[in-house]
């Protein structure tokens, strides 16, 4: 194969990933999202990926210069990636929501939608291209060259993950990354011009890219950079747009108040901080204890909470936070209470993760405040299982006290406020023997192995004020006796009558669940009851409708002449797409359990995964003519597949229980020979599938849509409902369910086609 058309696919591979996780992050900001939210937004993607590949194979055999549609669609697909990230952006001027407004499912749905669905429909017609292209330049078997084509832009995936992850995120808006991309493509297209039987169009590509680089020496990207934060942070002025391996952090300044945004959620407000919530937040704890010396904080410490506490009699604050770069924008923009708490001699200021960092030390405290309130996505979800609240039972003294708060309500308990509180509050109750609930409008919980806390009245909390000439604007005499008027404990505990008996787990996030309800409902009641009807979700409800659709399936497919087989295996390769969507994002939510949340290990983890399917493609594409049964070996992938499953659900539970069994190169070796299956089958799909010359362009498009199609199933429910109701172990159990009804029907198809040959024969 000709070196400059292995790159072009390189290229191709490689342009698709940046497209795909500029625009991820882009729309994870602006929806002020959560893994359900990105779901939906990569499943458009999948989505429109499989449409671009589909519809693009209908014809693209009929071509007669495929080269030159080739170099059409690159063209296309390296000027509208500017305009989705800039409409990722803005879009919210255009359909007039106003600053802070979130979005329901639907809207996000729609939105996501028309951002992404141009540049995948392209990128996915230029795999639908690649392969007749290939074929004809080179005379190959086109099953070699669709494995070839399809192992090539996995390299190219693989190799984007990790420039983007630690070479150009870190140092480069996206507005440069994409420009720098783009100019590549539309070089390459120059250099592609000598494949197409019109030269000519290479002049046309010459006057293009000379306009980009005009765009990018003299307008400058950092121009459409500025314009476009302009729409999208419209309420203020940008003082700092940083990305991170871990996130994004934008410091906006409006009317003298600082605000930090971390992946598009208010995180910290400077110099003037919610007085209410910090005082409580701050001094309630540490006046139920006798004598707090040693403090840990997790998030969300400086610009109120921090110096609250100080003004007790602590010997040493511990302040913890996801991302180091927060940290140092805090030092950059932080005000005189802000520079004053970071630099007081008894804080300790540590740049690491916060439950990474409580499973790494031996330290012990009087007192564990989690700044974060709402266990909104996977990551943040670490800090309200049973096993973190088992992990800082080990690191308190006698006597000690975990706090943290919770979404309530002064009036009303809604099912899924009620139920989101008492998932938490059972994993809670788990591990400590004494928990108070101090209801409100953020519920404060308070958790300790010591009876001490049931104890503290009011007037105590007045006295110790007092003693310690804490002085405070909200926390007086007759604030506390209305805040914690056992009456509305009472009322919390009757309103909640009927509450869930689940409990929050690491490996059965079932808060994210209901979370994700509370906030969808504020928006569609419809979507908020169809959500609560998937909450009810049973391993054995899939188990019947798998069976019920592989009996629709078999007749269905017995229907079609001469084509049963060819339609069992488009299904296997949908099932298989869907196999290795959910054990990504399974392996990956194991990962940050096990290990934190580290965006560079889990950006090399998924690498691998890819790097697994480029290798079992190469493999199997280099040895396709010398397999004699394509059949057997298909199938026994299929099992392959079932049995990787099974033992993937063990080693979690293992994992979960054994942390010995989970090392960073475990994890490593799990996702490469979970991408390898993937990747062995996929060109053996091909050649079931009877690809000839003519008609490779048809059947790419069918196979490549149905793992897209599996995949886009897979990224919806995933993180949905299969990881926060089933938890983890069952929902790879689905993913067994759905390679045995594709193993049936592949038999059931093969039995068939045999049996038909044999009847044949006998009557001829």
């Amino acid at each position: 194969m000709p070196y400059f058309l292995i790159f072009t696919i390189v290229l191709v591979g490689s342009s698709g990933m940046i497209a795909q996780v500029l625009i991820l992050r882009e729309l994870l900001i602006s929806f002020y999202g959560n893994e359900l939210i990105l779901g939906i937004i990569l499943g458009n993607w999948v989505l429109a990926e499989g449409l671009g590949v589909f519809f693009t194979g209908r014809f693209i055999d009929r071509s007669r210069d495929p080269g030159r549609m080739f170099i059409i669609y690159n063209l296309l697909f390296s000027l509208f990636l500017p305009v989705s990230i800039y409409f990722s952006r803005g879009f919210k001027a255009y359909f007039g929501f106003s600053f802070g407004q979130a979005a329901g499912l639907p809207m996000v749905f729609l939105v996501s939608l028309l951002v992404v669905f141009l540049p995948a429909f392209i990128h996915g017609g230029l795999f639908g291209i690649s392969p007749r292209v290939i074929s004809l330049n080179t005379r190959k078997d086109p099953a070699i060259v669709l494995g070839r084509v399809y192992a090539w832009e996995t390299i190219g995936t693989v190799i984007a993950g990790i420039t983007l992850t630690y070479f150009l995120i870190p140092y480069l808006d996206s507005f440069r990354i994409v420009f720098m991309f783009s100019i590549i493509n539309i070089l390459a297209c120059i250099f592609l011009t000598r494949i197409t039987s019109h030269p000519r169009v290479r002049y046309p590509l010459v006057f293009v890219l000379l306009c980009c680089l005009s765009l990018f020496f003299l307008i400058k990207p950092g121009y459409l950079q500025e314009i476009s934060l302009k729409k999208q942070w419209n309420i203020g002025k940008v003082l700092e747009y940083r990305n991170s391996v871990y996130g994004n952090i934008v410091v906006l300044e409006r009317q003298g108040q600082i605000t930090f945004f971390y992946n598009g959620i208010p995180l910290i407000n400077l110099p003037h901080a919610d007085i209410t919530s910090s005082e409580e937040f701050a001094h309630l704890p540490l006046l139920f204890h006798e004598n707090p010396k040693d403090i840990l904080v997790m998030s969300a410490g400086p610009g109120g909470v921090i110096n609250e506490i100080l003004k007790h009699k602590v010997k040493r604050v511990d302040y913890t936070e996801l991302d180091p770069l927060l940290i140092d924008m805090l030092n950059k923009y932080a005000s005189g209470l802000t520079k004053e708490e970071l630099t007081d001699p008894r804080v300790r200021v540590i740049g690491q993760d916060s439950l990474f960092f409580l499973k790494n030390n031996q330290n012990n405290y009087d007192i564990i405040l989690i700044g974060l309130s709402k266990p909104s996505d996977l990551s943040s979800n670490r800090l309200f299982t049973r096993e973190f609240f088992g992990l800082t039972q080990k690191h308190l003294n006698n006597g000690g006290i975990v706090g943290f708060c919770l979404p309530g309500s002064l009036t009303y308990l809604s099912r899924e406020l009620r139920d989101l509180n008492y998932s938490i509050l059972n994993a809670l109750n788990k591990v400590y023997a004494f928990v108070r609930i101090i209801p409100g409008d953020l519920n404060l919980y308070l958790a300790s192995d010591s009876a001490d806390i049931l104890k503290v009245q009011p007037a105590d909390i007045s006295n110790k004020l007092k003693q310690g000439n804490i002085t405070t604007n909200i926390l007086l005499p007759g604030y506390l006796n209305y805040r914690l008027d056992p009456d509305r404990v009472k009322w919390f505990k009757d309103s909640s009558f009927g509450a869930t008996s689940r409990v929050n787990l690491d490996l059965a996030p079932f808060a994210v669940f209901e979370m994700l309800v509370f906030w969808n409902k504020q928006f569609s009641d419809w979507w908020a009851l169809l959500l609560e009807a998937m909450g009810g979700l049973r391993l054995k409800y899939i188990f019947a409708f798998s069976i019920l659709m592989t009996l629709i399936l078999f007749y269905w497919f017995k229907s079609v002449r001469g084509a049963g087989l060819r339609s069992a295996v488009t299904y296997s390769m949908a099932t298989s797409g869907f196999f290795g969507m959910l054990i990504s994002l399974v392996l990956i939510f194991s990962f940050q359990v096990n290990y934190g949340y580290l965006y560079q290990a889990l950006g090399m983890l998924i690498s691998v995964f890819m790097a697994g399917i480029a290798v079992g493609s190469l493999l199997i594409s280099s040895r396709l003519n010398r397999i004699k049964n394509s059949f057997k070996f298909f199938s026994g992938l299929e099992i392959g597949m079932i049995l990787y499953s099974l033992f993937l659900a063990w080693f979690i539970a293992q994992g979960a229980a054994q942390k010995a069994l989970c090392n960073y190169w475990t994890y490593l070796f799990l996702f490469f020979g979970g991408g390898l299956l993937c990747g062995l089958e996929f060109p053996l799909a091909g050649n079931l599938c009877l690809i000839k010359e003519n008609n490779i362009g048809k059947a790419v498009g069918r196979l490549y849509f149905a793992d897209l199609f599996g995949s886009w199933l897979a990224g919806i429910f995933t993180g949905v409902v299969f990881l926060p109701v089933l938890g983890l172990t069952e929902t790879l159990l689905v993913a067994v369910i759905l390679k045995l009804s594709s193993l049936v029907l592949l038999t059931s198809m093969k039995w068939g086609q045999n049996y038909f040959l044999r009847t044949n024969r006998i009557k001829k």
